[in-house]
């Protein structure tokens, strides 16, 4: 099943890929050589922390390549212009009950990050949001009660 991603993720993933390829996988390496040159390796908790972590970077290492392999990639500057929200966008919200504005990307499940403002095509409020246009309200079902947006505008670029 494809997997959507935008742009700038999918580069981000790669990234993070040849990192841990490239710099993360040698330096664990030769930690574990290091350690196993310490002697005793069942009281030897560098060795085991090097493994640990060698077993954190191959898992991570399969997953990227699993995401990037079923990835459909969609670039939010190449997307049509009609005026309604969809996968790559980003929104400018208005909270109806207190006047917060909010900014959100709407990303796929990997890229998404609170922090960075790039929230889920799963998540609650881009279900909501999936659809809409400027100036129209967006009810968000969440765990305090139903939340109301009003949509402000819609990017279309990164």
């Amino acid at each position: 099943m494809a997997v959507p991603i935008t742009l700038l993720g999918s580069d981000e993933l790669k990234d993070e890929l040849q990192h841990l390829k490239y710099k993360a996988r040698p330096e664990v390496v030769a930690a574990i050589s290091e350690a196993r040159a310490h002697g005793d390796l069942k009281e030897n908790a560098e060795y085991h922390a090097a493994k640990e972590q060698q077993s954190f970077i191959e898992g991570r290492i399969q997953e990227l390549e699993g995401v990037l392999s079923n990835a459909h990639i969609i670039d939010p500057a190449g997307l049509p212009r009609d005026g309604r929200v969809v996968f790559g966008v980003t929104v400018a919200l208005l909270n109806i009950d207190n006047d917060d504005e909010v900014t959100y990307q709407i990303v796929g499940d990997y890229e998404s990050d609170i922090k960075k403002n790039r929230i889920s095509i799963s998540s609650p409020i881009a279900r909501a949001l999936i659809g809409k246009e400027v100036d129209d309200i967006a009810i968000v079902k969440a765990p305090s009660g139903a939340i109301e947006y009003e949509i402000v505008s819609i990017r279309y670029e990164v």
